[in-house]
């Protein structure tokens, strides 16, 4: 009994030993592991061939940490915990997995499922006809002699077929159906319900290799050679075709829904789709790091995003104190090499709108312009063409030409002819609207590092160069 006792002992350690040697512990972040696998996924991902600037892994360690610092800190807000975040991650993870419940038999079950619903349909409903036409065309609206011509026309035809005339050869010659026409008439295999009723009902009612008489339908007078009369295709022929047709039109997910709910009410005890999707993506996990990574880093992502977003590039984007503070403190870094033009470039259609325009805007805030003019230009006809920013040399021709007196050639729209601008020259930019869009940048990457920062003082990070040195690079 002890010896069995130490036997089973001897194996436990000796097997999480081996665990260890084969994936060791890389780092470990405010405590939790991170195991090489997952350093080296995220390090080959990002670092490679195609990548422009690759990292070695020394240069890639702080990247990665301040990475899952980030996802730390959107764990600790409770983002995980959302119902947003659980429906969007549940969603991606449990498609990795969902293929696995069904194997080739599922689908082949599926398959012939579908034949046995189309067959029954077809040959309870007369199954296929294979019918050969010839078509003399006759218009909805045709008057009474075009009827007799079409009529007489169509009667010469059928008398030649009866005088032993070859139907494939005269379909060729005279049918106004070119389509079948080229084939000889063959029209190709009908069920009922593809074409018109009275078409159906004469080639539906005719035996194998009779000839009708001319009859009428919508499309004028045709003149029908049944070739051929026979049950649905059998399986074998259609097989391919229906097992494409499931692929394309996505209903092996309508397989796995349908095997997933059977699994979970014939499961003793009782279980849910969802406890049955969890251990799947735990047993597959655990045999297939690759897997185990891609949904890790799916988690993570989102978690990343959804912070990122919370505190620092949203919030940027909207902070408009911190902006024009942060604007204020480093008013030099957005100093301009010369001259640019606040106001706009605008086009007329009438005359007198060039002067009206500026005088309707120029006691409104410059971030008001656009709406102004729509306003009162452009509400229900478009009276005036209007660009506005703050333009440097070369980035509009009118501007070039009427504000840095430039030799610019500018064509204006037809029918706008009547053009003009509208603004001040600033030697620097006076707010941090003149240059958001770099303000805004700059504030983000100064939230980024002062939050990266924090996290560096709040999260204990301790690195194991022995197994970083270690790490796979491919």
């Amino acid at each position: 009994m002890k010896f069995k006792s130490l036997l089973a002992a001897m194996l436990i350690v000796a097997s999480s030993a081996s665990a260890q040697t084969a994936d060791p512990v890389v780092m470990t972040i405010n405590g939790k592991p991170v195991l090489r696998s997952e350093f080296e996924y995220s390090y080959n991902k990002n670092n490679s061939e195609t990548v422009v600037d690759k990292k070695n892994v020394a240069d890639y360690v702080p990247l990665f940490v301040n990475y899952k610092l980030k996802v730390l800190a959107a764990e600790a807000a409770g983002i995980d915990t959302t119902s947003a975040f659980r429906k969007e991650f549940l969603t991606y993870r449990d498609q990795q997995v969902r293929p696995s419940f069904i194997n080739d038999d599922d689908v082949e079950t599926e398959a012939y499922r579908i034949y046995k619903e189309i067959q029954t349909r077809i040959d309870s409903n007369g199954g296929l006809v294979r019918p050969a036409h010839i078509l003399v065309m006759l218009k909805q609206n045709a008057t009474q002699a075009e009827q007799d011509a079409a009529k007489l026309r169509a009667d010469s035809i059928y008398k030649a077929l009866v005088n032993g005339a070859n139907f494939a050869d005269l379909a060729r010659r005279v049918s106004d159906d070119k389509g079948s026409a080229a084939r000889g008439g063959d029209v190709s295999w009908v069920q009922k319900g593809q074409t018109v009723k009275e078409f159906e009902d004469v080639v539906f009612a005719m035996k194998k290799g009779e000839l009708s008489k001319p009859f009428l339908s919508p499309f004028g007078y045709h003149i029908v050679k049944l070739t051929d009369k026979q049950n649905f295709f059998p399986y074998d022929s259609l097989r391919t075709d229906i097992r494409r047709f499931i692929d394309q039109r996505g209903l092996r997910e309508r397989i796995i829904s349908q095997k997933l709910d059977s699994l979970a009410k014939a499961a003793k005890p009782a279980t849910t789709v969802q406890a049955l999707l969890d251990q799947r993506v735990k047993e597959m996990s655990a045999k297939d790091s690759g897997l185990r990574n891609l949904i890790r880093e799916y988690h993570d992502g989102l978690l990343l995003y959804e912070i990122s977003n919370r505190l620092v590039w949203d919030k940027a984007a909207k902070d408009e104190a911190g902006l024009a503070a942060f604007f204020k403190k480093n008013r030099k870094r957005y100093a301009w090499t010369e001259p640019r033009f606040k106001g706009i470039a605008y086009n007329c259609k009438d005359a007198a709108d060039v002067e009206a325009v500026k005088r309707s805007i120029k006691k409104v805030d410059f971030a008001d312009w656009a709406e102004t003019l729509r306003k009162q230009f452009n509400d229900s006809t478009l009276r005036i063409k209007v660009v506005k920013g703050v333009f440097k040399k070369g980035d509009n021709a009118l501007v070039d030409r009427e504000v840095f007196h430039k030799d610019t050639t500018y064509t204006a729209p037809k029918g706008y002819e009547h053009v003009a601008v509208f603004g001040k020259t600033l030697k620097a930019p006076k707010t941090y609207d003149d240059v958001r869009e770099l303000v805004v940048a700059d504030y983000q990457e100064y939230l980024e590092k002062q939050w990266i920062a924090d996290l560096r003082k709040q999260y204990h990070v301790v690195l194991n160069e022995e197994v970083l040195a270690t790490v796979n690079k491919h």
